[in-house]
């Protein structure tokens, strides 16, 4: 027996087996979100970490920025000193100075160190001549050339250190150019250093691409309301070396830093550093740099669209996903397969059930056929050695029709094979007296045995008192369908001796006509013709069929071959009582 409440809990379980591909495909998703939820957890959190970071490289980057410029600053308020003390200053006295302070004059980002004397436009015809007396500046001229449009000007006298695009610069008016001179005039007015915006610095005439500025340091005479600007100590710097310098106070190189002009635009663009990698999250600043605003603007570079941990869970991530889909289609399978058996289990247990009926009902059925015949028998005998011998050759009957029914496994019998089983004892050594013939024709189990015995019946009586008493005596037996259901067999004995009708009806006939009739539902026609007996008697030819408890065990819930592969003598009894 099976476990009744197994089966009751597997049948509460077939919705889990409805969708053998879904579940592992649904823990596949569920393990995929997981991971890209933890993945974007991750990503997020580390976002939030290189914000933290970028804001302190930004205050880290623009404080270098501001410091570079506070330094030059420093050194232009000590050149402003010297000036301040001294009515002129020789262009010797100035290279010595400077190189004191500068070295070879790149120190914090700067093109050098220059002064310019701050003169009325009438000066400059007067300024140029003086200049032109000193020894090396006989060439010497302010350009462009001023006519007087503007109140002032501003030429370069000395700048160091005297490179060749330094020596560039000699002579120009800086107060003709309008960013130059709007940072004069706050230099002037605020007698403090002032930067100027975005300019193109003389020395960067054949570079199109390249942006400076400068820092203007006025150097004041006199004191109270006898104050006045001798000129400016300046400094001009190329924005892209000047942000060179500042990277060096900063270490982190995997940033980029762009640096404007007032407001964030191409066109004020003074100089910026990129980074290798992809551009990440981006952030700014306004600082101040010597009265002029300056935008600075950094974006954090990643090596790669996720970080190291993000993409280490997201491979662990996907083999934990693709592991769980394995296992669960491999719990799945297992399940289903598990489930199958049981419910096979379960067809079988049934199997077995009916099969156990059956055998008990045939059983049954076989002992009130022989408790039918030995009583039936037992009265028409009139000794007990002719009783004996009767019951035998009857129960013989029987057995060879078992026999029959046994080697087909008890699908179904042939028509031919019952009667020569019945006749075999009389045809050894002379087969000559009986003639048979017919159609291959298949008959249940039952009518088979009904058949069996009828025919050992009418042979008996052959044998004592027909046909085959003597030896030329002759039996035809043929067969043929009279119908798709119906068979006929004819019997005829010709060559005994004279035939008459017997007064008293015996038990072979009354087997014949009552019990063999009834059960083959056909009347069965026997006649006593002097010739011999005659007899015609009809069986049904039922058709085959399954039961279909045994087609879909065989072939599965899903069609497939299942079952009968394993337990071929199970479902051929099966078949069985499907004849019947």
């Amino acid at each position: 027996m099976i476990d009744q409440p197994l089966l009751d809990r597997v049948k509460k379980q077939a919705w889990f087996h409805r969708y053998p591909r879904g579940w592992p495909l649904l823990l596949f998703v569920i393990a995929g979100m997981t991971t890209a939820v933890s993945v974007m957890a991750i990503e997020r959190a580390d976002r939030q970490t290189r914000q933290v970071e970028l804001d302190r490289n930004l205050t880290e980057i623009s404080s270098a920025l501001q410091r570079r410029v506070t330094e030059n600053m420093a050194l232009l308020r000590a050149g402003a000193a010297l000036f301040a003390t001294q009515s002129n200053v020789s262009a010797d006295q100035f290279h010595d100075f400077a190189q004191d302070l500068q070295g070879s004059g790149n120190m914090y980002g700067s093109l050098g160190m220059g002064w310019a004397p701050l003169l009325t436009a009438a000066q400059v015809p007067f300024f140029e001549v003086a200049v032109r007396q000193s020894p090396g500046s006989e060439t010497y001229a302010v350009t462009p050339y001023v006519d007087g449009a503007d109140p002032y000007s501003v030429p370069v006298l000395f700048l160091e250190p005297g490179s060749p695009d330094n020596r560039k610069a000699i002579g120009f008016d800086m107060y003709s150019e309008a960013v130059r001179r709007a940072a004069i005039d706050r230099a002037r007015a605020a007698r403090a250093p002032v930067a100027s915006g975005k300019v193109k610095l003389v020395q960067d005439n054949g570079r199109p691409d390249a942006a400076g500025f400068l820092i203007y340091m006025p150097v004041v005479m006199g004191r109270g309301h006898n104050q006045y600007i001798k000129g400016f100590l300046y400094s001009p710097f190329r924005a892209e070396d000047f942000l060179s310098s500042a990277s060096e106070l900063y270490r982190n190189n995997r940033i980029d830093v762009s640096i404007y002009d007032q407001s964030v635009d191409p066109a004020n663009l003074l100089a910026e550093r990129t980074a290798e990698g992809t551009e990440g999250p981006t952030t700014e600043r306004t600082i101040d740099v010597g009265g002029e605003q300056w935008v600075v603007v950094v974006s954090d570079r990643q090596y790669g669209a996720l970080s190291p941990l993000a993409r280490i869970t997201l491979f662990f991530g996907i083999i934990a996903s693709l592991a769980a889909m394995a296992v669960g289609r491999f719990i799945t399978h297992r399940a289903a397969e598990d489930r199958q058996v049981l419910e096979w289990l379960q067809g079988q247990s049934a199997i077995r059930d009916s099969l156990t009926r059956e055998l008990n009902h045939r059983v049954k059925n076989t002992l009130a056929n022989v408790l039918s015949i030995a009583a039936l028998t037992r009265r028409r005998a009139t000794d007990l050695d002719d009783y004996t011998e009767s019951l035998s050759a009857r129960i013989r009957a029987l057995s060879a029709t078992h026999d029959i029914l046994s080697q087909s496994d008890w699908t179904s019998a042939a028509l031919g094979d019952v009667i020569e089983a019945e006749l075999a004892p009389y045809m050894e050594g002379n087969e000559s007296h009986v003639e048979r013939g017919g159609p291959d024709i298949k008959l249940a189990p039952n009518d088979a045995m009904s058949l069996g015995l009828a025919i050992h019946e009418l042979a008996t009586n052959a044998a004592k008192y027909g046909a085959l008493s003597t030896i030329e005596g002759r039996v035809h037996v043929h067969w043929k369908m009279v119908s798709d259901r119906l068979a006929q067999i004819s019997w005829r004995e010709e060559g005994g001796p004279p035939v008459v009708a017997p007064k008293k009806r015996g038990f072979g006939r009354d087997l014949i006509e009552k019990i063999v009739a009834h059960e083959l539902k056909s009347a069965v026609d026997l006649r006593f013709e002097p010739t011999g007996v005659e007899c015609m008697l009809r069986v049904p030819v039922r058709a085959a069929r399954e039961f279909a408890l045994r087609t879909e065990q065989r072939l599965g819930p899903a069609g497939g071959a299942r079952g009968g592969a394993l337990f071929p003598d199970v479902w051929r009894n099966v078949w069985i009582l499907g004849q019947v």
